[in-house]
C-alpha cells in the first residue's frame, strides 16, 4: 500500500492511494473460501464446489467490495494520522481518474480530491466590541402577564343580560319565508355562541341586552359568514351550510360570563404551585424574573445574530469553492447545478460560521458533556410545557422525560449543536468588550422588523438580478 498527498495549492489537494496484490489477496481469497464453504450448487455437495467455479461466479464482486473496504479504511486513517484539516468529504478526482479493469490489472492507482480548511485569524479577547442588548422588564408587561394568569384561571357565573363578551346558549329553529318555524326544517337545542363573534352589527345589537327567554329572529349567513362556523353550530355539513337562505329563530336559555380570577393567593397557587410563592409582591416579583429570564434568551438570541455577522464579516478567509460546489452536488442528490450555483453564498456563509466557531472550539479546549445536554434539555423542554400553561413540572419527572428524549439520536445531535454554541456565545460574551445598550421590549421588536425587511429587500434585489 502506498499512500501520498500533493497540495495544489492552500486550498485543495490530491490524496492518491495506490494498491498492490499483496494488500488484497489474502482478504478475498478468504472470502471466497467462505462463499465457497457455503454455496449451493447442482451436482456439489456443500463445501466441494469447485474454487474456480466460486471465482467464476464471484472473483470480481468480491474483489471490489474489498478494494473498496481498503480504500476507504486507509483513507480516514491517513486523514487521521496527518491530522489533515478538511472540509467535506474525499471525492473522486476530476483529472487523475482511471478505468478500471478487474479481468488483467492486479495494481490498482485512486486518486481523490480533497478540500483543505483555510486557516482562521481570531481572538476573542477586550479589543472586539460587539453590541449588547439589554431589555428593560416594563411595569405594564408584568401586569399584563398578570391579567393573563387571571383571564387563564377565570370562572363562569350566570349573568342577567347578554354582554358581547358572555356566552349565550339557547335553542335554534329555521325559518320559513314568512317567518314561521318550518317544519321539518333545521332544528338543534344547546347551541352557544358569543356576540363578539358576530360579524353583522345590527344582528350584534338584537342580542346585546337580551335576557333568559328572549327570542331573536336572525339571518344566521349574515351573523357568521363561515359557513365552517355555521357547519359546527348546527351540525350539518358545509355544503348545506353554504346553500341555507333565511332567517333563525334563537331562544336564549341561558347567559354566563367568564369572570377574571381575582388577584390573591388561590390565583398564586394555581400559577406556581402551592408554597411556592407567597403574597402579591413576591408573586410580582416572580413574573419579573421571570420576564427577565425571557428577555435574557430574546437579548442573547439578538446578541448570536449580530456576533455571526461581525465575526464573518472580519474572518475573510477563502474557501476551496469548486471542491465544495462538486462536494454538494456528489453528496445531496436533490441539487441541481443551477441551484448550487444560487444557494452557494448562503452555504459558505454557513460554512464560514462553522468555521469560526470550531476554532473558538479548539482554541479554548471547550467540551460538551451529558451534564451540560441534560440541563439544555430540561431548560427546552421546560420552555415547550411553558408554552402549554404547564408552569410546574416536578423535578424527577422532568429530568426522567429529558433523559428519555436524549436517547433519540436526532434530538441528542440537536441539544449538541445547541448546547454547543450557548458556550461558546458565553466565552465570547466573558471575553469581549459588550456595548450594553438598555431597550424597550417595543424598539428591540422594531430593530426584528427592520432587519426581516432588510433581509427581504435584499432577496428581492439578488431575484431581480437573476432576472437580468
Amino acid at each position: 500500500m502506498n499512500i501520498s498527498l500533493e497540495k495544489k495549492d492552500e486550498l485543495n489537494a490530491v490524496l492518491r492511494l495506490k494498491i498492490e496484490k499483496q494488500d488484497y489477496e489474502k482478504r478475498v481469497d478468504d472470502l471466497l473460501k467462505d462463499y465457497r464453504r457455503k454455496a449451493k450448487f447442482d451436482g456439489f455437495r456443500p463445501g466441494m464446489v469447485p474454487m474456480g467455479m466460486v471465482k467464476k461466479m464471484y472473483g470480481k464482486h468480491v474483489l471490489l467490495e474489498e478494494l473498496n473496504k481498503i480504500v476507504s479504511e486507509n483513507l480516514s486513517k491517513y486523514i487521521i494520522d496527518e491530522k489533515l484539516d478538511i472540509l467535506g468529504d474525499p471525492i473522486p478526482s476530476k483529472d487523475e481518474q482511471q478505468t478500471i479493469d478487474l479481468d488483467t490489472q492486479t495494481e490498482f492507482d485512486f486518486a481523490f480530491d480533497l478540500g483543505l480548511s483555510p486557516e482562521i485569524d481570531l481572538t476573542i479577547d477586550k479589543s472586539m466590541k460587539l453590541p449588547y442588548f439589554n431589555l428593560i422588564v416594563e411595569d405594564k408587561v408584568i401586569d399584563d402577564q398578570i391579567s393573563s394568569y387571571q383571564t387563564r384561571f377565570s370562572t363562569s357565573a350566570e349573568i342577567s343580560e347578554v354582554v358581547e363578551k358572555g356566552m349565550v346558549k339557547g335553542n335554534i329553529e329555521q325559518l320559513d319565508a314568512s317567518g314561521s318555524i318550518l317544519e321539518g326544517g333545521i332544528a338543534k337545542e344547546n347551541i352557544s355562541l358569543s356576540a363578539s363573534v358576530i360579524r353583522d352589527e345590527e344582528i350584534k345589537k338584537l342580542f346585546i341586552g337580551a335576557k333568559v327567554d328572549d327570542i331573536i329572529d336572525f339571518s344566521i349567513k349574515k351573523a357568521f359568514p363561515n359557513d365552517t362556523e355555521i357547519s359546527s353550530m348546527l351540525s350539518i355539513s358545509k355544503e348545506e351550510a353554504a346553500a341555507l337562505d333565511c332567517n333563525f329563530r334563537l331562544t336564549i336559555k341561558n347567559i354566563t360570563e367568564f369572570v377574571p380570577h381575582e388577584l390573591n393567593q388561590e390565583l398564586i397557587d394555581q400559577v406556581f404551585g402551592e408554597g411556592t410563592v407567597t403574597g402579591i409582591d413576591e408573586f410580582k416579583t416572580k413574573i419579573k424574573s421571570e420576564i427577565a429570564d425571557f428577555y435574557i434568551k430574546e437579548s442573547d438570541y439578538k446578541f448570536l445574530i449580530d456576533t455571526k455577522q461581525n465575526l464573518q464579516d472580519k474572518v475573510q478567509c477563502k474557501l476551496p469553492e469548486e471542491f465544495l460546489k462538486r462536494w454538494l452536488l456528489m453528496t445531496q442528490k436533490e441539487l441541481t447545478e443551477e441551484r448550487v450555483e444560487k444557494e452557494f453564498s448562503l452555504f459558505e456563509k454557513d460554512l464560514r460560521w462553522q468555521l469560526i466557531k470550531n476554532k473558538i472550539t479548539k482554541d479554548n479546549e471547550i467540551k460538551i458533556n451529558d451534564e451540560d445536554l441534560l440541563k439544555s434539555a430540561k431548560e427546552a423542554i421546560l420552555i415547550q410545557f411553558r408554552q402549554y400553561g404547564l408552569t410546574t413540572i416536578p423535578e424527577e419527572q422532568l429530568t426522567n422525560y429529558a433523559k428519555e428524549q436524549l436517547k433519540k439520536e436526532d434530538y441528542r445531535r440537536q441539544m449538541f449543536e445547541r448546547t454547543l454554541e450557548d458556550t461558546i456565545l458565553i466565552h465570547i460574551k466573558n471575553n469581549a468588550s459588550l456595548d450594553i445598550k438598555e431597550i424597550s421590549p417595543e424598539d428591540f421588536n422594531k430593530m426584528f422588523e427592520k432587519e426581516h425587511d432588510h433581509d427581504h429587500d435584499h432577496d428581492q434585489d439578488h431575484n431581480h438580478e437573476e432576472e437580468k
